[in-house]
């Protein structure tokens, strides 16, 4: 069986060098493990809805209307 691997990723700005790209695990802020094994009452940490609730980058939980209006992009699996 193949765990998906939840990941982003950033740009790293340092002096005198150009960005460069780098891959993170993102984790659950209260549990510190991924979506997947996430075992947390999921609510929106916002409104508190439990529609459609899904980890973003931040570590946090979000519904479809409180991403869109944040602008935070949802952790998406590993699709290999």
């Amino acid at each position: 069986m193949r765990r998906a691997r939840l990941t982003y990723y950033w740009r790293r700005q340092s002096s005198g060098c150009q960005g460069e790209i780098g891959e993170v695990n993102v984790v659950c802020t209260q549990c510190d493990k991924p979506e997947t094994q996430c075992e947390c009452e999921k609510y929106c940490c916002f409104c508190q809805s439990q529609y459609n609730v899904r980890l973003c980058v931040d570590g946090l939980y979000y519904c479809p209307d409180c991403r869109e209006a944040c602008d935070v992009r949802v952790v998406e699996a590993d699709a290999h």
